[in-house]
């Protein structure tokens, strides 16, 4: 069969499955359909395999049931992600089973099917391959297969490709995953005993084997058949997809979009602050440029696995291509004014009297013809994955038009026990989920237990953090710490490389999409300008502005030159003020606030021969911290005043220590380390502190996330100090 493939691949190596035991052959073949997003999506799909197992406690061979738990993700999924159930014990539930209306009170009973005591959940799904009679079942949520069962004609055009590929696929109407529909699997494949494979009415596809090799093979043989009869189909039609393009795609899209991402964000956060991501590639703009985009889009989606994800629809902004981007921001609040009400009025139309309360309004998924699809999640991997998703929606609505014909809407086929043909719409072939359906999914009691299962949110998730000056010293140590605190973070410095190097760090622990580089010089505009537009560029906008950036003057002689001391009130001075003029610019935009952190010093209010650019200029910053906090109102502008900070800082070169260290008549050896020196250097200084405690870069990360942070939210225009108790700097 595998010669017949025409999109997919065979991906199968028998020298690797030759080696394997029955689960991690599961494992084996979840991960190889898992690898495509062809074949299924980003946490959809399932599969199974039933297998004898001895029995932990009699030591009899009794026949097990592994099953992808609950959450997972067959691309990424281990051996210990599967659930295990005794095969007799979930099918004897059968026998108490009480019917549609009730049957949510039987996933509680699939914990007392465990086998082995395992810890993972089992799915909803879980019935629904335990009651098929095949050793191995893959049920997957491929664009192909799903375009075919969200199709008003589909089970017509199912019975013609089986004529075609010589296959015996099984048609079921539309049913919500549960219990029920495992009733229903179980009663077709014995209503149908010579069925190969199932398809869901704008659902998915359900195939099976004899062994895991066959299984795989069977699945992607169908889904590969089922690309191709679209395909014939589509070139056959002879029409344009979507009715042809409306509109033009702008050739500054993505200009248009970093314009206006910062207000759209803005807009959706009202309620809670999203992260953004922004697609442009070509399917996308076929669509959002087309003639029935705007129809379709408000249709919503039709498979569960993508409706969880993208809501009941997208937003579709009604703007011309041909316009002035100016007009998009007014547009979106116009839209979005409308989405909310279509919402409230969505919800209070469906809702029962234990439904869980209203969530967010907003929409996960924003279109906007010429420039294309923005989307939107609690982090960067749940944005892009939604963006995914409503892709994957995309190509089943053009599958579905590829497959059309002339059926009137009463035999629409999805329609049956769950919801009747009235509730459909159909438009251009393609069947969109019932609301009625939509909100008995998206407000599923099952679901909202899945919702309240998830671990807390960490204090700065959903926020974006701009470090300046991240790649060494205060900023490294601000970057740390605010992706272990769940920030998306922009670690900006001239140092490229040192901030590459940050930008690592911090994704071992935040996550690879959680975390990006950018270039700045702080004296020049458009080098901020340029990493505002990335930070906006990668995350939809920016929450949390932090500048640690800042140089001591020196020379061999003690001597500071006119075009130092310019220099130094340039950097430490003018480009603060700089930076947060130009980052207000995004804050305006989103129009949800915001927060500025800079780093000043002790030695702005303590005096001292040597050091008078840098003091004074430190003393202007504490200043411009009060200004900008009357100014930039009501983002937040705060500071910190560090005492000398040793470890870590670039402005301590082995030169400048050894100098002080000199000056102070601190003994040290040529042969000692840079960090050994260094340590000597903060040693002493701590002396002159009431807690003798070296000021450690850490210190300072603290003070400043807690400045910048939600636990500081009417705090603004103040000066922490992080100096160890420095009587010097205390204010007369």
């Amino acid at each position: 069969m595998a010669a017949s493939l025409r999109f997919l691949e065979d991906r199968w190596d028998e020298s690797v499955a030759k080696t394997l035991d029955a689960p991690e052959l599961l494992r084996y073949r979840s991960n190889l359909l898992g690898s495509d997003l062809r074949i299924t999506n980003f946490g959809g799909g399932n599969t199974s395999s039933k297998f004898d197992l001895q029995d932990p406690l009699d030591r009899t061979a009794r026949e097990v049931l592994w099953v992808k738990g609950s959450g997972g993700d067959l691309g990424s999924i281990k051996r210990e992600g599967f659930a295990t159930l005794y095969l007799d014990r979930l099918r004897a539930m059968e026998k108490v089973y009480p019917g549609v209306a009730r049957e949510d009170e039987m996933v509680a009973m699939y914990t007392l099917c465990t086998f082995g005591n395992n810890p993972v959940a089992a799915s909803i799904d879980t019935p629904l391959h335990g009651f098929l009679p095949f050793p191995h079942v893959d049920h997957l949520h491929p664009d192909w297969a799903i375009a075919l069962a969200a199709s008003a004609n589909g089970k017509e055009r199912m019975e013609e490709f089986n004529k075609e590929f010589g296959h015996k696929l099984v048609w079921l109407p539309w049913q919500r995953p549960g219990f029920e529909l495992a009733m229903m699997l179980k009663r077709a494949v014995e209503e149908n005993p010579d069925c190969d494979g199932i398809i869901l009415g704008g659902h998915g596809l359900f195939t099976w084997g004899n062994t895991q090799r066959e299984s795989y093979l069977n699945t992607i043989t169908i889904i590969d058949q089922i690309g191709q009869f679209i395909e014939k189909h589509d070139s056959k039609r002879g029409k344009k997809a979507f009715g042809g393009a409306l509109f033009e795609t702008r050739k500054d899209s993505s200009a248009v979009a970093e314009q206006v991402f910062a207000h759209l964000r803005g807009a959706v956060s009202r309620k809670q602050r999203w992260i953004g991501n922004y697609v442009s590639a070509p399917d996308v703009l076929e669509f959002v440029n087309s003639a029935q985009a705007k129809k379709l889009a408000h249709l919503g989606t039709s498979c569960p696995d993508h409706f969880i994800r993208t809501k009941i629809r997208p937003m579709y902004i009604e703007w011309d291509s041909k316009g002035d981007p100016k007009e998009i921001p007014a547009l979106i609040d116009k839209a979005l004014e409308i989405y909310r009400a279509e919402y409230a009025e969505y919800y209070a139309k469906h809702a029962l009297k234990d439904s869980p309360a209203q969530r967010d309004a907003s929409p996960t998924v924003v279109l906007l013809p010429g420039v294309g699809m923005f989307s939107f999640g609690k982090n960067k991997t749940e944005a892009r994955l939604t963006g995914e998703f409503y892709t994957n929606a995309i190509h089943v609505m053009q599958g579905a038009g590829s497959l059309s014909g002339d059926i009137p809407c009463t035999s629409v086929p999805q329609a049956g026990p769950a919801a009747g043909p009235e509730e459909f719409t159909v438009y251009e072939n393609y069947v969109a989920l019932p609301p009625s359906e939509a909100f008995r999914i998206e407000y599923w009691a099952l679901e909202e237990a899945k919702i309240r299962r998830q671990p807390p949110e960490k204090e700065l998730s959903r926020r974006v953090v701009l470090v300046v000056g991240g790649g060494s010293g205060i900023g490294r140590e601000t970057a740390l710490l605010a992706a272990e605190r769940g920030a998306h973070i922009v670690v900006a410095d001239r140092d490229v490389k040192g901030a590459e190097v940050v930008v690592e760090e911090c994704k071992k622990i935040a996550g690879k999409e959680a975390v990006i580089s950018a270039a700045i010089d702080i004296t020049k505009r458009e080098t901020i300008q340029a990493a505002l537009q990335a930070t906006v560029s990668a995350f939809g906008g920016v929450d949390l502005v932090i500048n640690t950036a800042a140089i001591f003057p020196s020379s061999p002689t003690g001597v500071i030159s006119d075009a130092q001391w310019g220099t130094t009130l340039e950097i430490n001075v003018t480009a603060n003020y700089l930076l947060a003029d130009e980052a207000n610019k995004v804050f305006k935009a989103q129009g949800i606030g915001g927060s500025v952190v800079l780093t000043s010093s002790a030695n702005a209010v303590v005096a001292k021969k040597g050091s008078e650019a840098y003091d004074v200029s430190k003393a202007a910053l504490s200043h411009l911290v009060r200004e900008l906090a009357v100014t930039l109102s009501p983002v937040r502008v705060n500071g910190i005043s560090p005492a000398t900070v040793v470890k870590g800082s670039t402005m301590f070169p082995r030169d400048r220590v050894k100098a002080s260290l000199a000056k102070y008549d601190i003994a040290f050896e040529d042969s000692e380390s840079d960090d050994a020196l260094r340590n000597k250097l903060a040693a002493f200084y701590a002396k002159r502190t009431l807690t003798h405690v070296p000021i450690d870069p850490r210190d300072c990360a603290e003070a400043i996330l807690f400045l910048a942070g939600p636990k500081t939210p009417v705090t603004t225009g103040h000066l922490v100090p992080v100096d160890g108790g420095l009587v010097e700097a205390y204010l007369r």
